[in-house]
């Protein structure tokens, strides 16, 4: 089975897993900026085409822009002292080398993160389960685990928005943003688990920690869309990495 993304095209969850490896993986080798933009530019371009408007992709992966800055201000900070000096204080020196390290690691990391954020969307836990039996033949304990996890992590933004209504309603959400964020995260984090041990009991009741094979009531296969989802993924990273080396910017890990 599949998930069909708005604009109807079918991707079996493993396929979308791959795709995320075949991306990041190559750029992880490298710490240039051109490499890193050509795979950030050419995920922007495609995403639309997967389902995914630019207005989503910055409603689900504002964590990612939030932290890719932060990423870029240590490296800025604390990079190798080489090139034209601007700043130097105790240990920080920001020179041209930190600036341009800077630089390449937050858009590395934007063009890393991305891909996650784009094709783990509107996954479903069930199918997610079906294709890493059957397909990936993974232990089927390990599979159950995962299909509860990815299910609870689903409704972990339903439960926070529950929590800010009911205490909006309440009026205790005018004042104190910080606090009262803190006192819902630790209101989740007690919900979870809770939750999380009634889910362990119910599976425990229904036989999932049996030792028996399982039968798997769904079909899980790779088509066509999953194979030209994960070559596509493959021809950007190697692009990326391409591009660079032809420029002349290619810049290895610890090179």
């Amino acid at each position: 089975m599949t998930r069909t993304t708005p604009r109807g095209v079918n991707f079996n969850p493993t396929a979308r897993i791959a795709a995320m490896a075949l991306i990041a993986t190559p750029l992880l080798i490298s710490v240039d900026i051109v490499s890193a933009g050509v795979a950030l530019v050419c995920e922007l371009l495609v995403a639309p085409f997967l389902g995914m408007g630019w207005g989503r992709i910055i409603h689900r992966g504002w964590p990612v822009f939030l932290l890719a800055p932060l990423t870029g201000v240590s490296m800025l900070l604390y990079g190798r002292p080489e090139g034209k000096e601007y700043l130097s204080f105790a240990f920080a020196h920001i020179t041209d080398n930190s600036v341009s390290l800077a630089l390449a690691i937050m858009v590395r990391v934007l063009a890393i993160a991305l891909p996650a954020v784009i094709l783990s969307a509107d996954t479903d836990p069930t199918d997610l389960g079906d294709g890493l039996a059957q397909i990936w033949h993974l232990p089927e304990r390990f599979v159950i685990g995962s299909v509860a996890g990815v299910r609870l992590v689903s409704l972990f933004e339903r439960d926070y928005s529950a929590m800010h209504r009911a205490r909006r309603a309440r009026g205790l959400a005018d004042s104190g943003r910080i606090r009262r964020t803190l006192t819902i995260f630790f209101a989740l984090l007690v919900l979870a688990l809770r939750r999380g041990g009634k889910l362990a009991t119910a599976m425990e009741a229904r036989g999932f920690g049996s030792d028996r094979p399982r039968t798997w009531a769904r079909e899980s296969r790779l088509g066509w869309p999953d194979w030209v989802l994960m070559v596509g993924a493959l021809v950007v990273a190697l692009m990326a990495l391409v591009t660079a080396w032809m420029t002349g910017y290619l810049r290895f890990l610890g090179a």
